[in-house]
């Protein structure tokens, strides 16, 4: 049974960097043709695709986020990681990590941040 589970403050403060980790178990992160995605929930705004790593190591960015995101993983932790620099209240959102194997989907069960001085 594959889990995913984010892990990260719940309270940055405007200007700072969002570091966000997803912790899988059940299924090697380098599993073929497996992607491994960030998406959060803004409110009022709804669901809103951030980027993924796939298991190739290839990753991509959701171009209205991509000068502000970085995607990585540890593979030898079974780990993949978000950071979102710049963060203004309107970064305010619950956070997911999901895996994806042709259309299996598996999610975690999100993180709320809040961006606020």
């Amino acid at each position: 049974q594959v889990q995913l589970q984010e892990s990260g403050p719940g309270l940055v403060k405007p200007s700072q960097t969002l570091s966000l980790t997803c912790t899988v178990s059940g299924r090697s992160i380098t599993t073929d043709y497996t992607t491994w995605n960030w998406i959060r929930h803004v409110p009022g705004k709804g669901l809103e695709w951030m980027g993924k790593i796939q298991y190739d190591g290839s990753i991509h960015y959701n171009p209205s986020l991509k000068s502000r995101t970085s995607i990585s993983w540890d593979t030898s932790k079974n780990q993949f990681s978000l950071k979102l620099s710049s963060l203004t209240p309107e970064d305010t959102a619950v956070y997911y990590c999901y895996c994806d194997y042709r259309g299996d989907e598996h999610w975690g069960q999100g993180t709320q941040v809040t961006v606020s001085s």
